[in-house]
């Protein structure tokens, strides 16, 4: 099982030594984008990390929001972008059909980019109607590593958020994960 985190704009100082992959807020909305992105990125590059971006989904304006991600983003070829599907700061959400459009969407938008969604076993067992999670499911439930309480297939898994975001990915090695992230 491979390890890794996930940070935003708050984890500037993270190290990413001995880690397989990280993945990095990149976006929220329309209009926030993490200002050190391309300095986290950098960081897990330099460790020989996996890199992946990810967006934190607002209700509303879905294409536009896709639009937005993708060209705000700091990713390169070969990295993996994923929708973050949760509660807003405001107690709203996206939709179940907002959360497959904006996959949709990403996926049309950099097709030779692998597309993950982000959510938590609430929403993945209550919320989610269609199992639509694009090229595979980032789950987060905060029980033993690799071990998540679902029934689907799953890629990554977040596991805790102390000290950090920390995750598993479902692949046998480092090669593995980084083939798959960089589709024919």
């Amino acid at each position: 099982m491979l390890h890794g985190v996930d940070v935003s704009s708050y984890n500037t100082g993270y190290s990413a030594k001995g880690l397989d992959f990280v993945l990095i807020k990149a976006t929220e909305g329309r209009s926030y984008v993490n200002p050190h992105q391309s300095a986290q990125a950098a960081r897990a590059r330099e460790a020989g990390a996996v890199v992946g971006f990810y967006h934190f989904l607002w209700p509303g304006n879905i294409a536009a929001q896709a639009r937005y991600f993708v060209e705000k983003c700091a990713s390169v070829q070969g990295d993996l972008l994923a929708a973050d599907w949760e509660t807003t700061g405001s107690g709203t959400y996206a939709s179940n059909a907002q959360k497959d459009q904006f996959l949709l969407e990403v996926k049309k938008l950099r097709p030779t980019h692998r597309v993950l969604l982000y959510c938590n076993r609430d929403f993945w067992l209550n919320r989610d109607t269609t199992s639509y999670a694009a090229d595979g499911l980032w789950i987060a439930d905060y029980v033993t590593a690799g071990h998540p309480r679902i029934k689907a297939k799953w890629r990554l898994h977040q596991y805790t958020d102390s000290p950090l975001d920390k995750n598993v990915a479902a692949f046998d090695s480092k090669d593995e994960l980084k083939k798959w992230a960089h589709p024919a």
